[in-house]
């Protein structure tokens, strides 16, 4: 369940980092059907060393997203090298009550 987590806020991260650079030019866009804005909404929630407990937007996008498609991105070094700590991402589905991939 923790390894969903923290796929799941890999993928965040990436668009996060699409948004800043100009990249995804519409705040609409999304990836494994969660929002850049719901990302972007969840990265205090990741980001040490106080992370804020997640907001009702960022636990909302995230019931949306598909979680298994989030999984895809949990080897990924995209997330310390935004700042963000995997084991606080791992802990957002949990955070937000909501269910992980079996097979995460």
């Amino acid at each position: 369940m923790e390894k969903s987590q923290k796929l799941f806020f890999c993928v965040a991260l990436l668009l996060a980092v699409l948004a800043i650079a100009g990249n995804v030019a519409n705040a609409q866009s999304t990836i494994c059907k969660m929002p850049v804005a719901g990302l972007m909404a969840c990265k205090p929630s990741v980001t040490p060393p106080h992370p804020a407990a997640p907001t009702a937007d960022c636990c909302s996008a995230l019931s949306h997203a598909d979680l298994n498609c989030l999984c895809s991105y949990k080897n990924s070094n995209l997330l310390p090298s935004l700042g963000i700590d995997p084991k606080l991402a791992m802990q957002l589905p949990a955070k937000c009550k909501l269910p992980t991939p079996a097979n995460c």
